[in-house]
């Protein structure tokens, strides 16, 4: 029985919803008093992050979305994860003097996928209006929300680099020349105006469905594509490469994009069925560790102790270097999921797992993809070391940007899990008219041709952006996710493994230590790896730490409170509904009854 959790485990019958912030949280949860389900709680929720939550996620960002809709029984994947424009091409990168996209700037900019991603959820799944969804976000961008200290300490650190280089940046992020201060109330009335324009498109609309249309094409095919193509043709700003670039993001990329509904990718564990997006994202990395951790007894094992984190971390290690090598856009490149999920497979990558810890990038081979493989490992033998994990601009400062997640199940059972990011304010210059910035994932790509993963018009970078949802016995029953870059499939296994097996309490479950490893290579600029590195919180105790030193693993040991941030909700067989968010950062929360 669970003695103690850092908050209590959020329990009722009628509607709960889990966020990285407390405000969006509660507006999630007022949309469903408001008769709302929960595809409208997340689209007000996931706007308000994007007030609140600025160096976390933007309009501009990537969408990520598992649902179930209790209404046709389905569940799907909402992939709002924009492609390369069409005038990104290696030929062009490369004359621009460019070897490694860096992590900032027009030139890592995708077309822009987190806006269709919600409209597209209100459109087919919702129930409000936009104006409806919207009017929390337009309130707290146009009258103010209280500053948080991690944002405000992001634009203070990059002041002097937004003053230099990205002077429309420090018009809106520091107005009057001064660096907001934490806690203070904080006002983005050039976003409000934008998003007040689209209500505006909406309204005249016969129809609610074809009011959210309006909205999408108000975004796309009107005056926020026309100003973001403006933008990049005539603005030149300095990047992570030391040189200042135009984009290649113009309007026709924006008018032919939409977001797009597809199938999850699957795999059952110990009676549970659980969803992740394709491999466009990295979420199949879980479905890959439990498939290898299935023919291990981990419900033996201590969850805290040396044998679970030692055969965790090896696990995800194997994952991993299957993901820096198969993973990519399936529309444009063949990834040979069924191969990599299959008990064979499993079972010969399962043999890998030793007493000691592996130092190597060892990623399996798949017939008919030999020389992809030697070809990926000839790439990453030539990048440094060193682990950034998650989005950074440690050229300019040590703030880092990251992202937000959003959990919603309402009292018929519509269940959202979703990992909204980019157009953090790190990411790329504001566009003044519009009051936000573009997105950063084309860092994902390489530059070098012929991999699942090189940059190529019309593809989509192989985001870390992973929400899951989890069938139980058949029956949709939890969504968890978590910020994190390439962390996130790291902690939900963790949180994931110790529910099934060990803590059926969810706040217990988020709230007990987490570890990841930082052996593979990141997503992030500048791509860097620390074989054989984990980090780990100092709760895990002592003697755990010492046992996993002494079997070979590179540990930094955190604080108590300094690893993963996740938020899950569940809904039994009877309909009981439980929600709980981490403690950590001390800004998430849930809330329902």
């Amino acid at each position: 029985m669970t003695q103690f959790t850092t908050r209590p485990e959020i329990t009722g019958t009628f509607g709960v919803v889990t966020s990285t912030h407390w405000i969006a949280t509660a507006v999630g949860m007022s949309i469903l008093e408001k008769g709302g389900n929960a595809f409208d709680a997340a689209v007000a929720t996931g706007f308000v992050l994007q007030i609140v939550e600025p160096h976390l996620n933007g309009p501009a960002g990537d969408l990520p979305a598992i649902i179930h809709s209790a209404k046709t029984g389905k569940t799907q994947v909402i992939c709002a994860q924009g492609p390369a424009p069409a005038g990104a091409t290696i030929d062009h990168y490369r004359a621009e003097g460019i070897d490694l996209i860096p992590g900032n700037g027009l030139l890592a900019t995708v077309i822009p996928g987190a806006f269709d991603g919600w409209m597209l959820m209100l459109q087919e799944h919702g129930t409000m209006t936009v104006a409806e969804v919207l009017a929390p976000a337009i309130h707290y961008a146009r009258h103010g929300h209280p500053m948080l200290p991690r944002v405000a300490d992001s634009i203070a650190g990059l002041a002097d680099f937004f003053a230099a280089e990205w002077p429309t940046s420090h018009a809106t992020w520091l107005p009057g020349g001064q660096a907001p201060q934490a806690g203070a109330l904080f006002q983005n009335t050039a976003l409000a105006d934008t998003y007040s324009r689209i209500v505006e498109a909406s309204e005249g609309a016969p129809t609610r469905v074809a009011g959210v249309q309006a909205a999408r094409d108000a975004f796309y095919r009107g005056f926020v594509a026309e100003a973001i193509d403006r933008f990049c043709r005539t603005t030149e700003v300095m990047d992570g490469s030391g040189a200042k670039h135009r984009g290649v993001l113009t309007a026709d990329d924006m008018a032919g994009y939409s977001a797009t509904t597809e199938e999850p990718t699957w795999a059952d564990y110990h009676g549970w069925s659980i969803a992740k997006t394709g491999p466009w994202g990295q979420g199949p990395v879980l479905l890959q560790g439990l498939k290898i951790l299935e023919g291990i007894d981990i419900a033996a094992m201590d969850p805290n102790g040396p044998d679970f984190v030692h055969t965790v971390i090896e696990t995800m290690k194997l994952s991993y270097g299957d993901r820096e090598v198969y993973y990519g856009d399936p529309l444009m490149h063949d990834v040979p999921m069924e191969a990599l999920l299959s008990p064979a497979y499993a079972t010969e990558r399962r043999a890998l797992i030793g007493d000691t810890a592996s130092l190597d990038l060892r990623p399996g081979t798949v017939p008919g993809y030999e020389d992809q493989r030697a070809r990926t490992l000839s790439l990453l033998d030539g990048l440094g070391k060193g682990a950034v994990y998650e989005p950074t601009m440690a050229h300019l400062s040590e703030k880092r940007g990251d992202t937000v997640h959003i959990d919603v199940i309402d009292q018929w059972g519509n269940i959202v899990s979703t990992t909204p990011s980019g157009g953090w304010l790190q990411s790329s210059p504001i566009i003044p008219e519009l009051g936000f910035c573009l997105n950063s994932r084309a860092q994902m790509f390489w530059l070098q041709p012929g991999l699942p993963t090189s940059l190529a018009p019309g593809r989509r970078p192989r985001t870390t952006l992973t929400p899951s949802l989890a069938l139980r016995d058949g029956v949709p029953h939890l969504s968890f996710g978590t910020p994190g870059g390439d962390q996130q499939d790291q902690w939900q296994l963790v949180f994931f493994l110790r529910h099934v097996h060990f803590e059926p309490n969810l706040q217990a479950a988020i709230d007990a230590p987490l570890f990841h490893s930082t052996h593979f290579p990141a997503s992030f600029h500048p791509r860097t790896a620390a074989p054989g590195g984990m980090l780990i919180e100092d709760r895990v105790g002592q003697a755990t730490i010492d046992e996993l030193r002494r079997r070979g693993h590179d540990v930094t040991v955190t604080g108590p409170w300094d690893i993963g941030r996740l938020t899950a909700a569940s809904r039994d067989t009877q309909g009981l509904l439980r929600a709980a968010a981490t403690p950590r950062l001390m800004q998430a929360y849930a809330a329902g009854r």
